[in-house]
């Protein structure tokens, strides 16, 4: 791969008019492009992963024919990326029949590696996940999926997605169905270690164990339990997830636990039923949103430590949003954010916010028009370049459908 063109050169290419998917009657924002285009959609999914290359100058992913409905079993997408070097050309990597929409296929580079990414896949009745250079095209075949890596690009954790894809529908995958449907807690699924040097899978934390672990409230004899939204942390020793079990009347209720890489010591950070999007701040701080905590009866922003309910502190109450999706940048000084579709025009909002000054730099309005909704809707899911002067958002773009689109901000964080 070249090396990137000259700062000059590269932000010249960012300097573009506003355009409606931003709304007219906003001036003031960074300068923002466009760099997916038809035919087909394009969207990323969500903010926790790597998505651009080490050098910045290759951004990963996914490419569709279709909107506004379910993926079924037949349904292929592209993986691919874009070279913001030579004219947002699109470059094709391969294929995933194991998707959704809020999180893709899990596309993203390894960390610790110069030109290796990775993607889940389906091959007839296993998923498994695909290793592809994308400077040698060698490419290789795990037989599991993956959902978070560690630092180290070496080891992640998994989880089973047929079982999600009947527990929480748009964020499994389609085409296997869970081998324990009848039961509401199986011993023999839930998160599992995996190891991309030997291709091993171990399973680590049962929903068996996770629905006896600790209190569980409103555990009725129909709920079901499964285990997602995995994250691990800076240093790689100890993991996230999202223990939810389902209730009779629909929806779930969620409580966070962390684990060590092995499944060993389990912490109940959050409890009380009621977790949602989070981030690592530091190996022992987590930020997520939650309800009913320091008196606060509505939903927000709380750091944790890595404890048993370790409450810490709220972060910006009623300026950073608290249903978005939270990634700390500027050596924790800053978070980066957005917002669901709001108001009548449903604009969504990618914001940074400033933890000492509690001030918020809004990035852009994007319009979600009413029929990306429920599952298939598109959250901004906003994404940081390595060296954290671009952001990269999935936003509709009128008859364009979804679409990739980078936001410059250099010099916003000072």
């Amino acid at each position: 791969m070249n090396s990137l063109p000259s700062r000059r050169q590269f932000l010249s290419t960012l300097a573009l008019a506003p355009f409606a998917a931003r709304g007219q009657d906003a001036p003031g924002f960074p300068p923002t492009r466009k760099i997916t285009r038809g035919p087909g959609f394009h969207w990323f999914a969500y903010y926790d992963k790597l998505q651009f290359s080490p050098d910045n100058r290759f951004v990963l992913s996914n490419k569709v024919n279709f909107e506004h409905r379910s993926p079924t079993a037949d349904d292929v997408i592209e993986v691919g990326m874009v070279d913001l070097q030579e004219g947002d050309k699109w470059i094709p990597l391969g294929k995933s029949n194991a998707w959704c929409w809020q999180q893709g296929c899990m596309l993203q580079w390894i960390p610790g590696t110069q030109s290796k990414v990775i993607w889940n896949d389906r091959e007839k009745d296993k998923f498994v996940s695909h290793v592809l250079d994308v400077k040698t095209m060698e490419k290789h075949t795990l037989p599991f999926p993956i959902y978070a890596l560690s630092p180290n690009g070496k080891e992640g954790v998994s989880c089973d997605f047929s079982r999600v894809a009947d527990c929480r529908p748009g964020y499994g995958y389609a085409g296997i169905k869970d081998r324990f449907f009848d039961e509401m807690a199986p011993e023999g699924s839930g998160v599992t270690h995996v190891n991309l040097e030997t291709g091993v899978e171990k399973l680590i934390v049962s929903h068996k164990t996770l629905a006896n672990t600790g209190p569980v409230m409103e555990n009725h004899p129909d709920s079901k339990h499964h285990a997602y939204h995995l994250l691990v942390g800076p240093d790689g020793k100890r993991f996230i997830m999202l223990h939810r079990w389902t209730q009779p009347k629909g929806g779930h209720l969620t409580r966070l636990i962390t684990a060590n890489m092995d499944g060993s010591d389990l912490r109940i950070v959050i409890p009380n039923g009621y977790a949602s999007h989070f981030i690592w701040r530091d190996a022992t701080h987590i930020l997520s949103q939650a309800k009913n905590w320091l008196g606060n009866t509505d939903w927000g922003d709380f750091l944790f430590e890595d404890k048993d309910s370790g409450i810490v502190e709220e972060i910006g109450h009623g300026i950073l949003d608290k249903a978005g999706h939270l990634t700390y940048l500027h050596n924790n000084e800053w978070i980066l954010n957005d917002t669901y579709a709001q108001g009548v025009r449903r604009i969504q909002t990618p914001h940074l916010y400033h933890i000492a000054s509690k001030k918020r730099i809004d990035l852009g309005h994007f319009v979600q028009p009413p029929e990306y909704k429920g599952e298939w809707r598109c959250d901004s899911h906003p994404r940081s370049s390595r060296d954290e002067k671009l952001v990269c958002i999935d936003a509709p773009d009128g008859a364009n459908g979804r679409q990739l689109f980078l936001i410059n901000i250099d010099g916003l964080m000072t």
